[in-house]
């Protein structure tokens, strides 16, 4: 790395983006052919959010050095983050094309399909790399994942089982192989994982996926308190390794609440037909479920959990000082410009996954819990949109949460006083939407659902727009790929398994019940108008 290029990555690291995005720019007005540094610019843009701009360095690179792989990667990071993604697919096969046997670049190229949403693309490359280096517990491990996504349970769990006997000391391979399928007394893993804490880890933060898998193990034996001892340990552990305050999401929330009042939801519109579908609520809630049933009708598409609408709205809004700039800056938008800016995203999305010879369901879900921040803009955005909420009973989908190791995201749930004000902060946050959009958006109860599955699948489909169809009631024979953390349990007919589950809990969880109760939760929240 040349000294100008390593000034800039350096400043990056220490983020101060303002002064590495100077240096850059004052250096490549002199040297305009200096590729490295146009290739950390980029960089610097795309932290500052100016994806349009990453692309113009990116691209500017290639012009510079055809041959440079980095430059080409970033083209890919740049045109997926600008809503793009059948162009960025259109360039991962012409470097698969060529990619040979360098594996680092098929890695690559694995992990951008999976962006796009080209599991089994991904999963081409993962098989690719395996070939290449044989059975490598690294490269074992993504292609179970892959298998996973793809529903190929028993060969996911058979490939776990290899990542471990080759290398004992992946505790992810533990985890996600206790979430694969119930465990019984006559087949489990607990003595085996046992033995491996009580022996001494080769990482000690392998105390958080060891402790997940275990409290899932024991649970399905029904030993609930050593299960919930492993679970709060390994909870604790996460919540430690994190640099995370709750304070941050209720005032962003309270933020929200505040700019998108009455005056600003007045001027919400609603128009019938197809347009995107959007499923929030919070993880673990039946979003998956909901997405799977309606992903099975005919003329719907799912795009799985996506973060187009944010990423379109950062780039209209450009650089912000952090989440409640972002809120000021959101409600003084072109709308327009913001609900074309989507559209085109999840149509190059749709084209993306199935190619430019096929025609695309008029319809398309967008199962991203957490849009439901969004609701006041993508009404104002999205006229079209239809928006389904689902809500469950609140003790049981925060114990839910504390129960799921999420890779990403959500790091409110790994600390029960931090779930109760998360989860007060978005009920609270709901009521205004529905206060002040009454009707634009259907409340879906988890429990009606799973208590008379066809009724209220019909009316999910009603609220659609949608014509029914039968297909929408056997939604476990969906083929499509699902990378949730419910990628196991929707390959299930409708169970009712997790109904009351908390209540196992009851003990443990009283201090997250007690502080719902004392804000006024009803523990029941059927037919209640003003829940979550």
């Amino acid at each position: 790395m040349n000294p100008v290029a390593q000034k800039i990555d350096d400043l990056i690291r220490q983020r101060r983006l303002t002064q590495a995005e100077a240096v850059g720019r004052n250096h490549l007005a002199a040297r305009p052919d200096d590729a490295p540094v146009w290739l950390q610019l980029g960089r610097v843009l795309q932290i500052r959010v100016d994806f349009d701009g990453m692309l113009a360095c990116a691209r500017r690179v290639i012009d510079l050095t055809p041959g440079l792989v980095a430059g080409r990667l970033q083209e890919i990071d740049a045109l997926i983050h600008c809503g793009r993604a059948s162009e960025a697919v259109a360039r991962l096969r012409a470097l698969e094309k060529r990619a040979g046997g360098d594996m680092a670049l098929r890695l690559h190229l694995a992990e951008f399909y999976t962006h796009c949403g080209c599991h089994e693309a991904a999963r081409r490359c993962y098989e690719a790399v395996r070939r290449l280096k044989g059975d490598d517990p690294a490269i074992l491990y993504n292609c179970a994942t892959a298998a996973l996504t793809m529903g190929e349970i028993d060969k996911a769990e058979a490939l776990l089982g290899q990542v471990i006997a080759l290398n004992p000391h992946d505790y992810d391979a533990y985890y996600n192989r206790a979430t694969l399928r119930r465990q019984t007394p006559e087949r489990n893993h607990i003595d085996e994982m046992e033995a491996l804490l009580a022996a001494g880890l080769r990482h000690p933060a392998g105390e958080v996926q060891l402790g997940y898998a275990l409290a899932r193990e024991y649970e399905d034996l029904g030993e609930h308190e050593r299960a919930f001892a492993c679970l709060k340990k390994g909870a604790g552990r996460r919540n430690s390794l994190l640099q995370y305050r709750v304070e941050d999401d209720v005032e962003t929330a309270q933020a929200i609440k505040k700019v998108m009042a009455a005056d600003f939801l007045a001027k919400v519109k609603q128009t019938p037909g197809p347009g995107p579908i959007f499923i929030i609520g919070l993880p673990r809630s039946g979003t998956t479920l909901v997405e799977r049933i309606l992903g099975s009708h005919s003329q719907v598409d799912s795009l799985g959990e996506i973060n187009d609408f944010a990423l379109s709205l950062m780039s209209l809004a450009g650089p912000t000082k952090g989440k409640q700039d972002l809120v000021a800056k959101s409600t003084g938008l072109d709308f327009e410009a913001l609900g074309a800016r989507y559209r085109a995203s999840i149509a190059s999305r749709q084209k993306a996954r199935q190619g430019p010879e096929r025609a695309g369901a008029p319809w398309l879900i967008d199962k991203t819990p957490a849009n439901y921040l969004y609701i006041g803009l993508i009404a104002r955005a999205l006229p079209e949109a239809k928006i389904i909420h689902l809500r469950r009973n609140p003790m049981d989908v925060c114990y839910a949460m504390y129960k799921t190791l999420f890779r990403m995201g959500y790091p409110f749930s790994y600390d029960l006083d931090n779930l109760a004000r998360y989860y007060l902060s978005y009920r609270d946050l709901m009521a205004h939407w529905r206060a002040h959009l009454p009707g634009r958006f259907l409340d879906l109860d988890y429990e009606a659902l799973v208590g008379d599955q066809e009724a209220v699948s019909r009316r999910l489909v009603a609220h659609c727009g949608l014509a029914w169809e039968p297909a929408c009631l056997d939604f476990h024979l969906n083929a499509s790929p699902s990378a949730t953390a419910s990628a196991a349990q929707v390959r299930r007919p409708l169970y009712r398994d997790s109904l009351e589950k908390w209540r196992c809990y009851e003990t443990q969880l009283a201090p997250l019940k007690e502080r719902l109760v004392a804000a006024g939760v009803a523990l029941d929240i059927r037919g209640a108008p003003d829940a979550a």
